[in-house]
């Protein structure tokens, strides 16, 4: 059985519109309810976070009311980043977690993700037996056994006070001026708080959230903003997180923007150093640049590549006991720390190696030279399959064949959005974009 509703990182669409509807929220709810409580034991619960599209209100809703129809105890955490979720979901005992975000979609979209009992995300078999129970009739409890709801409005405080603990207690950022870009999201009054009593100077921006301005203009898909910031401001340093805060990318006192690969680099070879990096290995995704394999390289570091997905890094890393790992895209998992990528956490490892080093972000934000990459998007409707037309697929296997023993391809649908990513790195940078023109000219002219 495939699975219908989730992709890469639960089930995620416009907003409102299917499958993403209040309707089928609560079934949602209902259905992992009935799952996670199949001994039909009382005292079940499940923790409910948020980041701050203004749908967020209308699935929080209807998720509740299909969790207590299953005689599930909701607990509900108001808008936090990703990763609290994983956090509070063991520290408060719960049977399951669920994220209501996007991530870095636009406000119209947003998303459900679940994490189990152990605050990681959910396998993919234990999704499609979700959808199985989604998809037949769902029996509720009785009247007397439906389950309780209850805000709890410290939540936010118990993961700020996780993430400082990550940072070297006999470090400070005194005298260190950092932009923080939270991206009008999750994190908006987490991470500002956090790098203030780490003794930051802290310039806050996208932290003025309305509803319909997560993501916008602002934090890591669109680092320009806090790359002006950091220029017009003189700071040493800027952190762009995304809506949900599972994500960061760096930016150097110049303004140049370093990206997840460039930060595995130097914490891989920092934990290698201090004999902290288990299985001495990385594990990253095929998106991972050509050149981060090279570095890792020179330090005998392991290069382990997964499918594209953060919950597949920490699968891989889980199997490996390994314990770095992330995405290009800025996903840096450290499950010494977390369960899921945490943009803030990994932001501290990075100030502190500043810290450590008396080095500028420029330095260290260039572990590498990446070699030539590029990738492009291609919108598709609903419902068409590009992938699987002959033209496409004769344009992938002459693009395959120019770049054997000089580069690689790789092209994918998204599990996130309705695109077709088409990457190829190639020193020969003309060839490069040859070749994905190419393919991506295919795929136009196929839909």
């Amino acid at each position: 059985m495939t699975r219908k509703f989730f992709g890469t990182d639960g089930v995620r669409g416009r907003a409102n519109t299917y499958p993403m509807t209040a309707e089928l929220a609560l079934k949602l709810g209902a259905a992992a309810g009935r799952y996670f409580r199949r001994d039909g034991s009382p005292a079940h619960r499940v923790v409910i976070g948020k980041d701050t599209r203004l749908s967020g209100y209308m699935f929080e809703n209807a998720l509740t009311a299909g969790f207590t129809s299953t005689g599930m105890n909701v607990l509900l955490l108001g808008p936090v980043p990703t990763p609290a979720v994983g956090l509070l979901t063991t520290s408060m005992r719960a049977d399951v977690g669920v994220m209501i975000s996007a991530s870095h979609n636009p406000h119209t979209d947003n998303g459900i993700k679940f994490f189990g009992p152990d605050g990681f995300k959910l396998s993919d078999e234990t999704e499609k037996e979700i959808e199985a129970l989604l998809m037949g009739d769902i029996e509720p409890v009785m009247a007397e056994n439906i389950g309780r709801a209850k805000r709890i409005d410290d939540g936010r405080f118990r993961y700020q006070e996780r993430a400082k603990t990550t940072f070297p207690s006999d470090q400070r950022l005194d005298g260190l001026k950092v932009v923080i870009d939270c991206a009008n999201g999750a994190a908006y009054k987490a991470a500002p708080e956090v790098l203030w009593e780490l003794g930051a100077k802290v310039i806050p921006i996208g932290t003025s959230p309305n509803g319909n301005n997560i993501n916008k203009d602002c934090g890591s898909t669109h680092t320009e903003t806090a790359a002006a910031a950091v220029v017009a401001h003189g700071a040493d340093v800027g952190i762009c997180l995304d809506g949900d805060a599972d994500r960061v990318m760096i930016i150097d006192e110049a303004g140049n923007v370093a990206d997840g690969d460039q930060l595995m680099a130097l914490i891989a070879k920092r934990w290698a150093n201090d004999g902290r990096l288990k299985g001495h290995a990385l594990v990253a995704t095929v998106m991972s640049n050509l050149g981060l394999e090279r570095e890792l390289a020179k330090s005998s570091i392991a290069l382990h590549r997964t499918d594209v997905g953060d919950r597949y890094v920490v699968e891989a890393m889980r199997k490996g006991s390994f314990n770095l790992g992330g995405e290009q895209s800025g996903h840096i998992v450290m499950t010494d720390h977390a369960t899921t990528g945490d943009g803030l956490i990994a932001g501290l490892q990075f100030l502190s190696e500043m810290i450590r080093t008396g080095q500028p972000a420029s330095e260290l934000t260039r572990q590498f030279e990446p070699c030539p990459q590029l990738l492009k998007n291609v919108r598709f409707e609903t419902g068409q399959t590009p992938l699987e037309i002959q033209s496409v697929k004769d344009s992938i296997k002459d693009a395959e064949k120019r770049l054997i023993g000089n580069g690689r391809l790789l092209i994918r649908k998204s599990g996130t959005e309705p695109l077709i990513r088409v990457m190829a790195e190639c020193e020969d940078e003309g060839t490069l974009n040859e070749v994905v023109d190419s393919v991506v000219s295919a795929v136009e002219n196929a839909i």
